[in-house]
């Protein structure tokens, strides 16, 4: 099953590592350096033009780690990985 994260894109439901709110998250520390390494290192995916809700952590089929921003609460997402179509 796939997960819309916004703007087309789409991941595998079994690829998520972490779904997290970008506005909370973003207060650690670590998590800034985290994004800001998966940024540099030319990982990070932007799924909105909009102001950024959450972002997903995920890791493709040849295990490299993807970092999505997106639009959509993470609370949203979250539910949407829990449905079942």
């Amino acid at each position: 099953m796939i997960l819309h994260l916004g703007s087309g894109m789409t991941v595998f439901k079994k690829n998520i590592v972490a779904i997290m709110d970008i506005e909370k998250a973003s207060t650690q520390r670590y998590t800034r350096e985290y994004l800001a390494k998966a940024g540099k290192a030319g990982r990070v995916v932007s799924c909105t033009l909009d102001l950024p809700k959450s972002f997903v952590v995920s890791l493709d089929e040849d295990l490299t780690e993807r970092v999505y921003i997106c639009g959509v609460s993470a609370e949203t997402l979250r539910k949407r990985v829990k449905e079942r179509v």
